[in-house]
């Protein structure tokens, strides 16, 4: 199974097209709700990441405020490197959020489309009474997670901005200067770990619900 899940990924990064993907995973048994519900758990799994690493940020930025002599540069040199984690991170979980949305866009479409089918009208009628409610809960699933998302731009700018002032100013005025914005980044950085755990949940919450249905 494995080997025939890593030739299909493989087929598609040749061809690019989501629809060949999903159409060669529902040939070994993998559905649209299934491949969700992954997308969902590395969804989540990317901002449990992402907070850990601007929790790292916030660390160096208190070890370079902290300075009381020695190598600055060294200090500058860590606090860049957890910048660009930072950036990459970010990526990672907007990456990962867009996976969510092709996935279950390509899952509802078909739901949809497959409901004129029914002859059964009670099993119709139940089929879309299911398609609303998971509809509903990716909705507010998908509220949290963007709203978390949009959280880490706030942060990466401003961290950014410290590098680059301690970039061209290596010396103790500079420490000062980042200092009085420490307080500022924390609090940014607190609101953005608040919102990532609120959309884990969240995430949680809903692989829950798929589970169950």
């Amino acid at each position: 199974m494995l080997k025939k899940i890593l030739f299909i990924s493989f087929v598609v990064l040749l061809t690019g097209c989501q629809s060949t993907y999903y159409s060669a995973m529902e040939k070994v048994g993998v559905h649209k709700r299934d491949i969700l519900v992954d997308r969902v758990e590395e969804a989540r799994d990317a901002q449990d990441e992402a907070q850990q690493q601007f929790k790292d940020a916030l660390e160096q930025y208190r070890a370079v405020v902290q300075f009381n002599g020695g190598e600055l540069e060294t200090l500058y040199d860590r606090m860049s490197a957890e910048y660009d984690d930072s950036v990459d991170a970010a990526e990672n979980v907007s990456d990962r959020i867009q996976s969510v949305e092709r996935v279950a866009q390509a899952l509802f479409d078909e739901w949809k489309e497959e409901l004129p089918q029914y002859q059964n009208t009670g099993l119709r009628d139940q089929s879309a009474k299911q398609l609303k409610e998971t509809e509903k809960r990716y909705a507010a699933l998908m509220r949290v997670m963007t709203r978390a998302e949009k959280r880490m731009q706030p942060v990466l700018s401003a961290l950014k901005d410290n590098v680059l002032y301690l970039k061209h100013n290596l010396n103790a005025r500079a420490v000062g200067a980042l200092k009085g914005e420490l307080a500022r980044f924390q609090r940014d950085i607190d609101k953005l770990v608040s919102e990532m755990q609120r959309s884990i949940k969240e995430s949680d919450a809903f692989i829950r619900s798929m589970d169950a249905t």
